[in-house]
């Protein structure tokens, strides 16, 4: 099996394991379900420790507003009693966003294990161990955060939740950052050594039949044009040849620093020494004579 190491920009996201007889839009749709998977998971984790801290998601036309301007324009959630977890707790959301009726500490530390487990699921240190990334594993992440809302909302979640609506995919994600990141499926596609993978073709075509090897590929959108080539050394590799460069200069200096020729004072440079120690004409001190 052909590995793809993906890559998003600069940014390496996952493993991905095929066969190079599978054809680039079976390949590029995968990836893409794989990859915003993944955002959909970080998504979540996000809004569940917000759930988790101060309760369900107020009616988008109590968002915002003041105790004083809800209870002017007579306003009441009343999804918020209603599904509100077992022995909760108030803990008021100062953003003005979610009703401030929060799970109790023992249930919140549900939630936090379970965003954990999720996150650990799709974490892209999985690279570095060499583990490839599967759509099984971004709906193990999903199954576990959904288990864990049922857990300790067993009510449910009003239907305008983040949460809710991301487990039951109607999100709405329009002017959002988050738009921004998602890939849409009918646009995506790959590229690797500098040219785009043709929808239509093998992957053989465009890496050759060698299944036992590994390639990194970027992925893009097609309006995005082609992304930048790979460095030729990692960052580590430059690190590494910059510090060999400045020992390298800090020896050089030692040595211009060392490049004189007092030595020449030494005995033991002196080339007539031996002559003179057969002579016996060493240790011999002289002085004028003085005439009278």
């Amino acid at each position: 099996m052909v590995i793809l190491h993906v890559k998003r920009g600069d940014e390496s996201q996952f493993l991905y394991e095929t066969n190079v007889s599978n054809s680039v839009d079976e390949v590029v749709k995968d990836i893409v379900a794989i990859f915003n998977g993944r955002l959909k998971v970080d998504r979540l984790c996000y809004e569940i420790e917000e759930l988790q801290k101060h309760g369900t998601f107020l009616p988008p036309e109590m968002q915002g507003l003041t105790e004083e301007q809800i209870t002017e324009l007579k306003l009441e959630d009343p999804w918020a009693k209603r599904c509100a977890p077992t022995g909760y707790v108030e803990a008021k959301d100062e953003m003005g966003r979610r009703c401030g009726l929060a799970p109790p500490p023992n249930l919140q530390a549900v939630l936090a294990k379970a965003a954990e487990t999720a996150k650990e699921y799709i974490s892209k240190k999985h690279v570095n161990l060499y583990k490839c990334l599967t759509q099984k594993d971004v709906s193990k992440a999903l199954d576990e955060l959904r288990g864990a809302t049922k857990i300790v909302f067993p009510a449910g979640l009003p239907p305008h939740d983040p949460v809710r609506m991301e487990l039951d995919n109607v999100e709405d994600l329009s002017g959002t950052q988050a738009s921004k990141e998602v890939i849409d499926p009918a646009r995506a596609c790959l590229w690797a050594c500098g040219k785009k993978l043709l929808n239509g073709n093998k992957i053989s075509d465009h890496l050759g039949n060698n299944d036992k090897t590994k390639v990194t590929v970027k992925l893009c959108s097609s309006s995005e044009g082609a992304p930048g080539r790979e460095p030729i050394m990692t960052e580590d590799d430059r690190k590494q040849l910059m510090l060999q460069a400045y020992r390298k200069q800090e020896e050089w200096k030692k040595l211009e620093q060392d490049d004189d020729d007092h030595y020449l004072n030494s005995k033991w440079a002196d080339g007539q020494d031996m002559k003179r120690q057969f002579h016996g004409l060493n240790n011999i001190s002289w002085k004028p004579v003085m005439k009278q």
